[in-house]
């Protein structure tokens, strides 16, 4: 029997408020456990919880980037279950009117077509605390400085057929927040992570299967392989004769298997009922059109941009979008510059070493505007893309602008003529055999025995002579 795999994603992705959602306790992450847990995190008697209005326009900047319709009143509920890093006994978010209605997101598929996958809403609520079992025998710490941070919590419809379409749009929700700047997307402090509810049914039935919703996952791959291993274990069961069990369960990266966790609860399980101690959200037109004015050009956008204006390929312009940094940083880059050449360096040279440091562009040592001012020298011939390079490695050492470790180490390209066609008369003088071997070789292979008469001239001019010049030149003179 063929077997096909329906996914629906719930990514919660941590909102960049200053503040928790209801408090004005800190969301800086890594302080010491309990030292940003307030009274309205502690839920202690008494206390009132104060919405944050940053987290409102937050998520309007979302509605608007995925073209969702606005709730523009929205309502806060109370979400009622028990969990020891859940000290109110219930959590604040939102269920029959959430902030976020329905939108749409494209993903590109590895056969290149695009899919167009529907966001049923994203609701806000808080966040519980953190359960902490490492260091405990026999107990279990609680860490509260994580309650109450907000998260948009972004629910699509069973869309996806594939745990690679799966990645495909959760990295594409990734990319979006980012470059809103309302979420850093760092799935290793948990700011960005996902569930993913998972079923299998036979080809062409039209009633889904029952589905398993895998917690927590906090990697692209980890989110594959989970998604993979799952189907697998679904589809096993059901052809041995079993049944599907609507649960929720976890994926052990160390074990590489899912293991279930606990039964799935429905909406009715957790009682919700509008929290009495919250108004309804209402937003006027002014706040509205204050975040969207705020939002800056999108991804989809920049890489059509980048393709129509400056001439790159839609896979070149699809890589220097995949975050904003990188797109900032080549088109500051690319000013005055052929934007193909500043294309290859910032993919190439740049990527290449900050990679093998473990460094996020913005970190780079070599500015976009030193860059951009390197590829000027490039473009008006004082230094060749040879020399480029040692340059830009001095650049990275701290060494100065280019110009100045031009000057400094006497790196001025040779685009004199006379001087060049003295290095390539010594060379051919010296060189008589080779000489007469390419005069009378194949002319199919003359063009890779020139390489050694170029390598020549370029080692005896120290990487100086101008490359262009010496290829016509050594062509002229060896006929």
């Amino acid at each position: 029997m063929q077997w096909e795999t329906v996914i629906g994603l719930e990514i919660h992705a941590q909102l960049a408020t200053k503040t928790k959602i209801f408090s004005g306790a800190s969301t800086a992450f890594g302080s010491e456990p309990n030292t940003q847990a307030c009274l309205v995190s502690l839920g202690m008697p008494g206390v009132l919880p104060v919405f944050n209005r940053e987290a409102a326009k937050m998520a309007v900047k979302f509605s608007s980037a995925i073209g969702a319709e606005l709730g523009r009143r929205s309502v806060f509920a109370r979400k009622n279950y028990f969990y020891p890093d859940l000290p109110k006994g219930y959590q604040i978010s939102q269920f029959e009117l959430p902030i976020v209605g329905m939108g749409k997101v494209e993903i590109v598929q590895e056969n290149g077509d695009v899919k167009v996958v529907g966001v049923t809403r994203a609701h806000l609520e808080e966040d519980a605390g953190k359960s902490l079992h490492e260091n405990f025998h026999g107990m279990t710490g609680i860490d509260l400085n994580r309650a109450g941070i907000p998260l948009l919590e972004i629910v699509s419809e069973p869309d996806i057929r594939s745990a690679k379409e799966a990645v495909a749009y959760a990295r594409k929700i990734h990319q979006i927040v980012r470059y809103l700047g309302i979420c850093d997307g760092n799935m290793q402090e948990g700011s960005f992570r996902c569930d993913a509810n998972v079923s299998v049914r036979p080809m062409g039935q039209e009633k889904l299967g029952t589905r398993a919703e895998l917690k927590n996952i906090n990697s692209f791959r980890f989110l594959e392989r989970a998604i993979n291993i799952e189907v697998d274990r679904q589809i096993d069961l059901i052809e041995s004769g079993g049944e599907v069990v609507q649960e929720t369960r976890l994926y052990d990266s160390v074990k590489d298997e899912t293991r279930s966790m606990r039964s799935k609860e429905e909406a009715n399980d957790y009682r919700y009922f509008p929290d009495p101690d919250l108004l309804p959200v209402e937003l006027d037109d002014d706040f509205i059109a204050d975040a969207v004015a705020e939002i800056p050009e999108l991804p989809d956008a920049r890489c059509k941009r980048f393709v129509d204006e400056l001439g790159l390929s839609l896979q070149d312009a699809g890589v220097l979008t995949s975050s904003r940094e990188m797109a900032d940083y080549f088109e500051t880059a690319s000013v005055g510059n052929d934007a193909k050449i500043a294309a290859n360096w910032v993919m190439g040279e740049v990527s290449a070493v900050l990679n093998k440091q473990g460094l996020d562009i913005a970190d780079c040592p070599v500015s976009a505007e030193m860059l951009g001012g390197m590829l000027k020298r490039i473009g008006d011939n004082t230094i060749s893309g040879k020399i480029a390079k040692d340059v830009f490695e001095a650049m990275w050492n701290g060494e100065g602008s280019a110009d100045e470790i031009i000057e400094a180490r006497g790196l001025k390209q040779i685009t004199d003529s006379g001087a060049i066609e003295a290095i390539v008369d010594e060379v051919l003088a010296a060189n008589g055999k080779q000489v007469e071997n390419y005069r009378n070789a194949d002319p199919d292979k003359q063009p890779k025995m020139l390489g050694f008469f170029v390598g020549q001239v370029m080692k005896a001019s120290q990487g100086k002579a101008n490359p262009q010049q010496v290829n016509a030149l050594l062509k002229e003179r060896l006929g």
